[in-house]
């Protein structure tokens, strides 16, 4: 294998394993902040995806994975904003009728 190759692999399931871990012990309080974040996290995957779909790279592969990475991404960030509205509405007061 390639060490450049390997190394990426390392760091990508070192930052999986530990990403697992913080989201795992997080306090219920805090889900709704740290959706948010994890909202601004994935709109950062956007442009990252969306710059190296359109860089010029004229192979097929990049831009099926590029295309797969802003469709990806997209959904997470539509999906973490629905839901974190969803959360917000419940602490609401309803108003009297």
């Amino acid at each position: 294998m390639n060490p450049s190759l390997e190394s990426n692999l390392f760091v990508f399931a070192l930052a999986a394993f530990l990403g697992y871990e913080v989201v795992r012990r997080v306090s219920p309080q805090l889900h709704t902040p740290l959706m948010s974040l994890t909202n601004a996290i994935s709109a950062i995957s956007v442009v990252g995806a969306i710059a190296v779909t359109g860089a010029g790279h004229n192979t097929t592969m990049v831009v099926v994975l590029g295309t797969i990475a802003v469709t990806a991404s997209m959904i997470n960030v539509v999906g973490g904003f629905l839901m974190t509205d969803r959360m917000l509405k419940m602490f609401k007061k309803r108003k009297s009728q």
